[in-house]
Order: structure tokens, then sequence, then C-alpha cells
């Protein structure tokens, strides 16, 4: 859906006026069409001392392990969106405890909101954006095939708050610029 006031004419890139970066401008009317970073919400999700993991059937990093997690969409909570993503990416329904992680990841424009949740019931599957769903020991989850730097992350830190009912959430790790 279009903003209320869209672009009419030609849009160039330009630093407006009062501003200190080149944006999307409309030549005709003056629109500003700001890009801002992505927000990308997603759970680290635990049944019975085993936490679920999502081989993906998409690229980036097709055929590696991940968290359920994707794109927040609009007019959607993080809760909502991290819940929603466990049901497309795992058939799985999730009970959200708490936020474990926002992660900065400058080099692709992203913000991550990582939770910490349960499965609210024992079964799962293999939803579209997935090739296959499995809960894993922590002795037993495919590190080496472990897609992003940031599922590592989210992976340690929950280690980190498991016993803890309370906690402040994690930002990237020391020296973990998100620049990877």
């Amino acid at each position: 859906m279009l903003p209320a006031e869209s672009p009419r004419g030609p849009i160039n890139s330009r630093i407006p006026d009062g501003d200190n970066r080149p944006r999307l401008v409309c030549d005709e009317c003056g629109f500003i069409h700001y890009e801002n970073p992505k927000i990308v919400v997603g759970a680290v999700c635990l049944h019975e001392d085993k936490l679920l993991l999502c081989r993906r059937a998409i690229h980036p990093r097709r055929g590696y392990w991940t968290l359920p997690a994707g794109y927040l969409e609009l007019n959607e909570s993080t809760e909502a969106g991290a819940a929603r993503e466990a049901r497309e990416e795992a058939l799985a329904e999730i009970a959200i405890d708490r936020l474990l992680a926002v992660y900065s990841i400058p080099r692709i424009s992203q913000v991550q909101l990582i939770y910490r949740a349960r499965l609210a019931r024992p079964d799962f599957g293999v939803g579209e954006e997935s090739l296959e769903v499995a809960l894993f020991g922590w002795d037993d989850i495919p590190w080496d095939d472990i897609a992003f730097p940031s599922v590592h992350w989210a992976l340690a830190h929950y280690r980190e708050t498991a016993h803890l009912a309370d906690f402040p959430p994690f930002g990237n790790p020391p020296g973990a610029t998100g620049n990877y």
C-alpha cells in the first residue's frame, strides 16, 4: 500500500534540504522515500531440553540450519512475528518467554530480535521455507552447518540463560560487529 502522499514524478537520489545523506526524492513533489533497516524476528525454541532448528529451503544459505526467523510484517508486533515465523517454517506453535537478544547486522541493514520460547505443543513439521525441521540436544546441533553467525550467538545466549527467569537482553557478542 502506498502512503497517503506518494511520489508523482521521477525519483532520484539526492540529499534533501535539512538532511545529511542521499535519499530517494521525487523531483516533482519532494516526497522522500526512506529506506530503513529490515527487522528480523525469531525464536530459540525449546522442547524437552532440545532446540528446534530448521534446514533452509531458500537462499541465502540453502541447506544450512537456522532458527525459525524472518522479516517482521507491517502492523505486526515483534512477538506475533516470531510466532508466525515458527508456524511458517516449522509448523510449530510457540509460547514466547522473553526477549533473548537484539543483534545489529549493519552489513545487510538488519536488526534481529530473537526471543526465548518453548513449543506450546510437541508437534511440528516442515514448512514451505524449510527442507527439514528437527529437535537437537546441545551436543547434537550441526554446528558446522549453521546458516548465520547470529544463530550461533542466539544459541550460546540461550544456553547462558536457560536456568534464569530474568536477564537483560543480549546484544552482539564482544567484537562481533555484524559486518561478517
